[in-house]
Order: structure tokens, then C-alpha cells, then sequence
């Protein structure tokens, strides 16, 4: 199974979080973009979601940045990433064309099995559980002067 795009910068916003909160770093959009080689505007929506499902606490202004709440600390990582990538199937059976084998097709019921025992093994970690032990590197998230 892949994840989307979306998800895994979800899931590094998340871990960069957890990383920073551990050195008391302050965190903001941009040190995860930069972090994650992603565009800032991507890091944002993935952010935005994070902070709708009550994970991540944003404080805007000179002194600001992003923080993770309780709930975003004990979350664990399949819960987040059911939330992140939606209830959708495997492949896609239906839609336009749907497949001709499906009033008698396995393959479907095996690949969401398959789906639920993946997010069943995730469920085992919290994003600080991933975070803590792996000394996670880094960026300079304050920018240092050399003058």
C-alpha cells in the first residue's frame, strides 16, 4: 500500500514535531518544509489537517510556530494515517468501468484484510514513539548569525 503525498508530509510534520518538542526547538511551517524538501504551501494543508483533527496547536505571530497537543502525542500512527488517506479502498473496483469480476471476486475482501492489518500494525506506534528513539535529524529551525 502507498500513502499519498499528503499523508507522508502529514506523518513528517508530525515527527519533526515530536523531535523538536524533545530539544525544545520551535517549530513552524517552514522549518518542516524545509525539512521535508516539500513546498511551505503543502506542509500548511497538511498542518491545517493535523490542527482539525485536534493534533497540532498553531500560534501565530512573531513568537509563534506549531506545537502538538495531548491528543497528538498519544495518537497513534494508524489512527493518524486512517484520518490522513480517508476510507478509501485498495483499488478501485466500481467507478465509470466498473470490473466485470466483481459480483464474484475474493480480491477485493483480501486487499481490505490485507489494508486493515497494515493500519492494525501502525496502531502499535504513537509519532512519538518514532520520534524518540531516532535521534531524528534536524534542521537549524532558528536562523543563526555568523557576524
Amino acid at each position: 500500500m502507498q500513502l499519498t503525498r499528503f499523508t507522508d508530509l502529514g506523518l513528517r510534520a508530525m515527527m519533526q514535531l515530536a523531535a523538536g518538542e524533545a530539544d525544545e526547538q520551535r517549530i513552524t511551517t517552514g522549518s518542516i518544509a524545509a525539512g521535508a524538501n516539500a513546498s511551505e504551501n503543502h506542509i500548511a494543508k497538511a498542518v491545517s489537517r493535523l490542527a482539525e483533527l485536534g493534533m497540532v496547536h498553531a500560534r501565530r505571530g512573531r513568537s509563534g510556530g506549531l506545537t502538538l497537543t495531548d491528543e497528538g502525542r498519544r495518537a497513534t500512527v494508524g489512527w493518524l494515517v486512517r484520518r490522513l488517506e480517508g476510507d478509501r479502498e485498495v483499488i478501485e473496483c466500481g467507478g465509470e468501468s466498473p470490473c466485470p469480476l466483481l459480483p464474484a471476486c475474493r480480491l477485493r475482501r483480501a486487499l481490505a484484510e490485507a489494508k486493515e492489518a497494515f493500519y492494525r500494525e501502525l496502531d502499535r506506534y504513537t509519532v512519538g514513539d518514532l520520534a524518540s528513539e531516532a535521534n531524528l535529524p534536524l534542521i537549524s529551525l532558528i536562523p543563526v548569525s555568523h557576524g
